[in-house]
């Protein structure tokens, strides 16, 4: 199982961070270990003293492909739900300085906590999927699909062309503005349209 995350996807974040515009779905990976079990708290990490959110809609890719064409593309992901891209910007803006990858930013243990998925056909506005996060119980973060610069079916299609996609693989697809920092003790809300996906503390 694989997971596969999609940077710089949405224009307000790329302006709040002053990033680049890309014109190419961008992607890294972080490794099966990053995962938060359920109904576990996220435990902080002592590596690092600012560690940011970053709110998205994950794809569950229910059939595998290789070059999977975009006219095709909807045909590989069934299922989505929110989840939480965590960052050491402090160590991911080091190894940005030196010209260094910067795994150990984006890829630690329980760096993407996933809440229980839905398929997509049963929402209600599947072509236009809202979802945020509520951190200590007001809103942090809202997007929509809708905004998004690459669409799921181009992003299932780019990453084809490199990696292998299998059955079970999650695929977060970018976050919206409004990225910040998490503290031990704050509680993080994670809702997929009108509905709570996930619910955990930062210990």
């Amino acid at each position: 199982m694989k997971i596969i995350c999609i940077g710089r996807n949405y224009l307000a974040h790329i302006k709040e961070l002053d990033n680049d515009l890309p014109t190419e779905p961008m992607f890294f990976m972080k490794p099966e270990t990053a995962l938060l079990p359920a109904g576990e708290a996220f435990p902080y990490p002592d590596f690092s003293k600012e560690i940011h959110y970053e709110t998205e809609l994950v794809l569950r890719v229910c059939k595998s492909g290789k070059n999977i064409r975009e006219s095709q593309a909807s045909e590989y992901y069934d299922a989505i739900t929110v989840g939480i891209d965590f960052t050491a910007r402090d160590l991911q803006s080091q190894c940005k300085a030196k010209g260094h990858p910067w795994e150990i930013a984006k890829a630690f243990d329980y760096s993407a906590p996933m809440g229980s998925f839905k398929k997509i056909n049963t929402l209600k506005h599947p072509d236009d999927i809202a979802f945020g996060m509520k951190l200590n119980g007001k809103w942090a973060q809202q997007g929509h699909s809708r905004d998004m610069i690459f669409t799921f079916d181009r992003i299932v299609s780019h990453i084809s062309r490199f990696v292998t996609l299998n059955v079970g693989d999650c695929i977060f697809t970018g976050t919206p503005q409004g990225v910040g920092m998490v503290h031990v003790g704050d509680m993080l809300e994670l809702f997929l349209e009108d509905e709570m996906a996930l619910r955990f503390e930062v210990k």
